[in-house]
């Protein structure tokens, strides 16, 4: 037993409590840490999105409720909850109600392997990559489940669209991540964060890697299309399908989908920022800079992501369904292989080759 315990797990024991239960109270802790923070962050995330339209509008955005506005979101949040629920008589009511929860449930799930810090991360498994992108594949059900179980047709067709929209992408996503993990040499997200020091001319990022670039460019594309962001936000599309696969929520369903799919952008941010921007390290391999903690570091970059995710959807306008499916099928799917191919080829001579 270490005098000064460095994890809640050691603390827990030098407590008294037995191994299983010390494992048990640190896991919850470790949770509430990571999912608090993100929820709370979600809340003030709407917020700052809304302030940059506003910006790019010359409007104000929300400035009434608390200082500078900074309690809209839970003014909303407010409002909602106490709204009525209801559910339409010929929707199957039992996957009606789960699709929301689906999809919000999975968007705080894959938070668990996001490295915070050097050691600071819930669940450091060697298959993190793997976890996220699986998890984050998930969402795509909630969708597909509140269309079906609506019992609507404009709902309907939004949810047929998010099964397409999603494996139109998923698949150019998986080549982009081989060429990360190929470079790196492992599938642990910590690994590969670590992989990414120094890594060119003191930078700290694969981002500055001339064959990684172009990833990180389809990467940051293929994760608005993922999550439903404009302009590729084809399931919700107002002029065509009232509110898509939401049209008949309402209360805090429709409040667990707007949470979702803010909880989701943060973790697409995230995962930019930790596979290819150096995640909590510093942007230079320089002594200084890591005074700073890796948390403020990683943070720093998610929101430089989200505001590049805002920006496109203040300006860019939403694409024809045709484009987003010849964009994923016949621009990024054989560009992304064509990398794999290019990647692995160098690697091979350079650091595998005789």
């Amino acid at each position: 037993m270490t005098l000064f315990p460095h994890t809640p797990l050691e603390l827990f024991q030098q407590w008294g409590l037995p191994y299983d239960w010390a494992w048990f109270a640190s896991t919850i802790l470790g949770i509430l840490l990571i999912a608090l923070p993100v929820m709370l962050g979600v809340a003030m995330i709407i917020y700052v999105d809304r302030k940059i339209w506003a910006a790019m509008a010359l409007r104000r955005g929300p400035n009434v409720v608390g200082p500078w506005g900074l309690l809209q979101s839970f003014a909303d949040g407010l409002k909602v909850f106490l709204q009525e629920t209801i559910i339409p008589s010929a929707a199957n009511k039992g996957l009606f109600l789960l699709a929301p929860i689906i999809t919000f449930t999975v968007a705080l799930l894959a938070w668990a392997v996001i490295p915070f810090n050097s050691g600071a991360i819930l669940a450091n498994i060697n298959v993190g990559l793997l976890y996220a992108l699986a998890i984050s594949s998930l969402g795509v059900y909630g969708t597909i489940i509140a269309g079906w179980s609506s019992n609507s047709k404009y709902p309907f067709f939004s949810a047929m669209r998010a099964s397409a929209q999603m494996i139109s992408y998923e698949v150019s996503i998986g080549f982009i991540l081989i060429c990360v993990v190929l470079w790196a040499g492992t599938f642990n997200l910590n690994g590969i964060v670590q992989a990414q020091k120094d890594h060119v001319w003191l930078i700290n990022g694969f981002v500055a890697n001339p064959l990684l670039f172009p990833m990180w460019v389809m990467f940051l594309i293929s994760g608005m299309a993922e999550t439903g962001r404009a302009p590729f936000d084809l399931t919700e599309a107002e002029s065509e399908l009232v509110a898509g696969y939401q049209t008949e929520y309402s209360s805090m369903s429709f409040a667990l989908y707007w949470l979702g799919e803010y909880a989701n952008v943060l973790l697409m941010c995230a995962l930019n920022a930790t596979l290819f921007w150096g995640g909590y390290l510093p942007p230079l391999d320089i002594p200084v800079l890591y005074l700073i903690p890796g948390w403020i570091w990683l943070l720093g970059k998610i929101l430089f992501f989200f505001f590049i995710f805002s920006w496109v959807k203040a300006t860019v306008p939403r694409y024809r369904y045709d484009q987003l499916m010849r964009l994923g099928w016949k621009v990024f799917l054989p560009v992304s292989l064509g990398f794999v191919v290019i990647v692995s080829t160098w690697l091979m001579f350079t650091r595998y080759g005789a």
